[in-house]
């Protein structure tokens, strides 16, 4: 018994020891982070302070101090929390050093030390560089016949193909490159999210937002459509291209292997949402008096005739009360945004791995973003475009700034509308959003600058 003690002492006053240097380290890297933020400041003011490659080796070891961290109870909480107050630094090391090779599940495990910039940047590092340098993948599409040739030319490629550049011209059409690949991308997202083509729904709520349509096995082509779509997302996030569309969050969630919960679905349903939280919400004696007039039985339309489908094994046989009606607004919701659409969600994320080059790096992509991150991307800001922005990270190829060429261009800008401005943006750069120039899609330590 005695040496039993000895060496349960022996092991306490060891792991107390090892846990003493970890506080240690930890309150070092974190005295050298604040350092650091101290001359990000500078470089903020625009004192000249440069990145130094060697700072590279902080990530390295915050990375070993996560591992370590989750050796021991409370240490994996305790780091976390030494690294708020710097989380300022702790971004820009991965913004400036964060690299294909590496994975960064422990950092976007930890959402609340990461900025939108950084789940960005990582979610980008995941996807593959546009190449120019090689094979192009070449389209020649038909106007009249978009969608159905942008679907032979991207659903039935290899998926090798498609992780280079594309080349895209439209028939009987002169104009080729950037400007001509982002118009493209533009009308073939746009027909596949339109209703005409019955893949997606549109939330009640907010009609920019979409998930995949129940019904869309009208269609007997739709599980490839769907393929197809996934494979047209991931090109048009690989290309940098917002496509003025954005996912509503039960899309989203699933795409990120999470559950989903009655609250996800306020937009897409706010009718099914507030009926589910009335009958929540109602008197335990009303519910158990019948009131409701329920079983765990939902009516769904299929091909124009309406059947009933039960949520469970004996699901027409049993009555909805107080003690059940948790278990019935759960099943409810699953069965209408989960089951229903199962397939479809399955064959999206299969087109979306086909690019990104595998289902787990696919689910990691959606993991590492927040929905907002994603609306970004996709879709951009709905701030005005600031003209005196766009003038300060604009670089001249071939002219001055006070070129009289270059003063009528700013000139006419200004006059434009905001939606001008978007259209000319966009046209310019793929991108909708100044913001998203500045911010979405830095990947080196120069600043980000349009070229005219």
């Amino acid at each position: 018994m005695e040496h039993d003690t000895s060496e349960a002492k022996y092991y306490k006053e060891s792991i107390e020891c090892l846990c003493h240097i970890f506080y240690d380290l930890v309150d070092k890297i974190v005295l050298s982070l604040r350092e650091l933020e101290d001359l990000l400041g500078l470089r903020e003011e625009g004192k000249g302070t440069q990145v130094v490659l060697w700072w590279s080796q902080y990530l390295i070891i915050l990375k070993e101090l996560s591992n370590i961290s989750k050796l021991y109870e409370d240490l994996e909480m305790v780091f976390w929390q030494k690294m708020r107050p710097v989380k300022a630094s702790f971004c820009s090391l991965i913004i400036w050093f964060a690299t294909k090779s590496e994975y960064y599940g422990w950092v976007f495990e930890h959402k609340e030390v990461t900025n939108c910039e950084v789940r960005r940047h990582l979610a980008m590092l995941m996807l593959p560089e546009v190449r120019y340098d090689g094979d192009l993948h070449a389209m020649l599409i038909d106007r009249s016949q978009l969608f159905e040739e942008s679907f032979l030319y991207i659903g039935y490629a290899y998926p090798e193909q498609l992780r280079g550049g594309l080349f895209m011209e439209f028939k009987h059409e002169e104009a080729t490159g950037p400007g001509v690949l982002r118009e493209w991308f533009l009308l073939v997202c746009q027909a596949i999210f339109s209703p005409q083509n019955a893949l997606f729904v549109a939330c009640l709520n907010d009609r920019r937002r979409f998930f995949p349509n129940p019904a869309s096995k009208v269609d007997p082509l739709h599980l490839e459509y769907f393929c197809f779509s996934g494979r047209m997302i991931a090109l048009a996030l690989m290309h940098k291209i917002q496509i003025g569309v954005v996912f509503d969050r039960v899309f989203f969630l699933q795409l990120a292997g999470e559950d989903i919960s009655l609250e996800d679905v306020r937009d897409a349903d706010p009718f099914l949402y507030h009926s589910c939280k009335k009958i929540l919400k109602l008197d335990p004696e009303m519910v158990d008096q019948d009131t409701l007039g329920l079983t765990f039985v939902r009516e769904v339309e299929t091909l124009g005739s309406r059947k009933a489908v039960e949520l469970c094994p004996n699901g027409k046989d049993t009555v909805v009360d107080s003690k059940n009606r948790e278990k019935y607004v759960n099943l409810l919701i699953q069965h209408c945004f989960v089951t229903s659409i199962a397939e479809q969600v399955a064959r999206f994320a299969n087109g979306f791995a086909d690019v990104i080059t595998s289902s787990k790096l696919q689910k990691l992509f959606f993991q590492c973003l927040n929905l907002e991150d994603l609306d970004l991307m996709l879709d951009g800001s709905v701030s005005d475009v600031s003209v005196e922005d766009w003038k300060t990270h604009t670089d001249y190829n071939g002219y001055k700034k006070c070129d009289p060429q270059i003063s009528w261009f700013w000139k006419i800008v200004a006059r434009m509308s905001a939606e001008q401005r978007k259209v000319l943006l966009f046209f310019w750069t793929s991108i909708i959003c100044l913001q998203m120039v500045l911010v979405v899609w830095i990947q080196d330590f120069t600043s980000t600058k349009l070229v005219l």
